[in-house]
């Protein structure tokens, strides 16, 4: 089930009126609905792979317990190990096999040897990248004692399955996610406005930004061999605010809907294209992926904390790991790679950890030299992007070759004026908005007429039933 579809604008009234009305607040009867709801929405896609999640929420659950259970560290070890290698296991099966026998093959080939591999004629089941992380986490964390093994199924099948995270993410944590589904939840007026307000700016994100610049951003990258590199860079940059808008956007309707039912999910994206240099937007972009790899990769490697030479290594698996982490292609592990190479030097240097406010912080324009940063920050990542977003190595180096070649400085084949106009009031909201917890947020309007943020509204609401489409587009990151 999409979130920018007809069912799920039935779907979330009847589970917000059922969850707050029909259980009379009672924590476990609101469970029992959550747990069925995302069981529904889940199936919604395709009923087989609930099975899968399902088993992948069992087996957690049950190491769990018995690692809380052993007393020996042989013991606990096993389960810990049983776990994360049938998780991880699964994962490469479903999401990894094909890659890598094909790579493999290819590979001998260059030495004279020629072998077939069959490969799996397997659906990615949707989401399960995310659902495994948020199991690893857990059982990782109940293995070095931060927190107990949960013995109640449902509430711990909650925190896995939760609906509104349950395909792309927040990658939650156990320490954050599951106290709040054992605890009682009271209804906050406020908090269900604020989370309306983040649904609608997460739909305005998906509806008008995201799907009209992939419009033009497939049209271009589908083509490029028939455009020149000015044309191909306006591809590239409208595939940036794709990407954003999509994902992020997802988020934001994830977070709000979450709010909706009394339920704070953590934070996912921070204004990264206002960062200042790679290092900030990192810390940004995918929060939660990031801060996962960090805790549970690169902390345990060494992190920072090491000599240059493993530095180096840290940054390089992290990032090699996180591009693999989004697909079986070798595009992305090029775009992890560049971006290891854009933060490198930072690591090396200690100055990875600058920029940690927000850019022009209580002022209403930055400083040439902040604007300076962020315009090359978001140049260096749009360069990034065109890997992450081309067929294949060959077809992103194409590109590339073409943006720096002559044809830079023929005027672009098109150019939307339309919705240019639209990406510079969306930029335009989100800087009004960067030191709140997302764009549209309440308070940051407060100062000015209370009338303008009714426009605003209306206005985001005509933007959306305007471009609204009755060809549902699906997420970028449900691939993932």
């Amino acid at each position: 089930m999409l979130f920018n579809s007809p069912a799920f604008a039935l779907f979330l009234p009847i589970v917000f009126i059922l969850y707050w009305f029909g259980t009379k607040g009672k924590p476990g009867l609101q469970n029992w609905l959550l747990l069925f709801a995302s069981y529904y929405f889940y199936a919604n896609w395709d009923y087989r792979f609930l099975f899968l999640l399902i088993f992948s929420t069992g087996l957690d659950f049950f190491s769990g317990i018995k690692i809380r259970e052993s007393k020996n560290d042989k013991t606990r070890l096993y389960w810990l190990s049983a776990s994360v290698l049938i998780n991880v296991g699964v994962l490469i099966v479903c999401k990894y096999y094909n890659f890598f026998t094909t790579s493999f093959a290819d590979l001998l080939s260059v030495f004279g040897v020629k072998v077939n591999f069959s490969s799996l004629q397997i659906i990615l089941p949707v989401g399960i990248s995310f659902y495994t992380f948020h199991g690893l986490s857990y059982i990782i964390d109940v293995y070095k004692r931060k927190i107990p093994s949960e013995r109640n199924y449902v509430t711990y099948a909650v925190f896995v399955s939760f609906f509104p995270l349950l395909v792309a993410g927040p990658i939650e944590r156990a320490t954050h996610l599951l106290p709040q589904i054992k605890e009682k939840r009271q209804f906050s007026y406020s908090n269900a406005i604020d989370g309306l307000r983040q649904i609608l700016w997460g739909l305005f994100k998906k509806m008008v930004i995201a799907d009209n610049c992939a419009e033009f951003a497939d049209l271009i990258f589908n083509n490029s061999n028939a455009y020149s590199g000015s044309t191909l860079l306006i591809g590239a940059f409208f595939f940036a605010f794709q990407i954003y808008g999509d994902f992020s956007g997802y988020s934001d309707i994830a977070i709000g809907t979450a709010r909706l039912l009394g339920i704070d999910l953590i934070r996912n994206f921070a204004f990264p294209y206002f960062s200042r240099n790679i290092a900030e937007f990192w810390r940004r972009w995918h929060i939660s992926l990031s801060s996962w790899f960090r805790d549970y990769l690169y902390i345990p490697l060494g992190g920072s904390k090491v000599g240059k030479w493993r530095k180096i290594r840290n940054v390089l698996i992290i990032f090699l790991v996180s591009g693999f982490w989004h697909g079986a292609n070798w595009t992305f592990l090029a775009w992890g790679f560049l971006n290891a190479l854009y933060i490198i030097p930072s690591v090396i240097g200690n100055t990875h950890r600058n920029y940690l406010d927000t850019v022009a912080q209580g002022k209403l324009l930055p400083s040439f030299k902040e604007l300076l940063s962020m315009l090359i920050t978001f140049g260096l990542t749009v360069f990034a992007w065109i890997f992450f977003r081309s067929e294949n190595i060959s077809h992103a180096f194409k590109i590339i070759r073409s943006i720096f070649s002559k044809s830079i400085l023929e005027g672009p084949a098109f150019f939307p004026v339309k919705l240019l106009l639209i990406i510079s009031m969306f930029i335009f909201i989100e800087w009004v908005g960067r030191e709140r917890r997302h764009a549209f947020e309440l308070k940051a309007y407060k100062k000015l007429n209370p009338g303008f943020s009714v426009l605003l509204e209306l206005g985001l609401v005509f933007l959306i039933l305007w471009y609204q489409s009755f060809d549902t587009k699906s997420f970028i990151y449900f691939q993932f």
